[in-house]
């Protein structure tokens, strides 16, 4: 999973703009590896178009998660994202809603990112080998 963060979001019919969008990309996965780390956003988006089966290609489902004025609940929104544009700490996509409103602008927000059906980024391969490397020698010392 991929996660982005941003101080607020506009939108369009078919665009969805983060604005202050934070510097690091985190990245995480489950069992059984529970890899972990930043990845910069500038790599990610230019990383978008690479390898046989990249986003590019099969564009990835995302859920956007974002505050709401007052008190109200806001809904999470379910979406698939494609084309990204990075301009300085702006980030573009052109989107598909599938479910939820998004509303026309709103403050603090995330952006979770399925890379599902995917391989697993070279980012995840290093992270996986140096977390491998650390548990054989945590291993040897018991």
């Amino acid at each position: 999973m991929f996660v982005q963060s941003a101080h607020a979001l506009t939108t369009s019919a078919d665009a969805l703009t983060l604005h202050g969008l934070a510097h690091a990309t985190l990245f995480f996965a489950e069992r059984p590896h529970r890899v972990v780390g930043p990845l910069r956003s500038a790599t990610f988006i230019a990383q978008w178009g690479a390898g046989d089966n990249s986003f590019a290609v099969d564009p990835p489902n995302a859920v956007v998660s974002f505050l709401a004025a007052g008190d109200a609940v806001p809904e999470d929104v379910t979406l698939v994202l494609r084309d990204p544009q990075l301009r300085g700490d702006t980030l573009t996509d052109t989107i598909e809603v599938l479910d939820g409103t998004l509303p026309a602008q709103a403050g603090p927000c995330s952006l979770f990112i399925d890379p599902l059906g995917r391989p697993l980024s070279p980012v995840s391969v290093a992270g996986l080998q140096r977390r491998d490397r650390r548990d054989d020698r945590r291993e040897r010392r018991w």
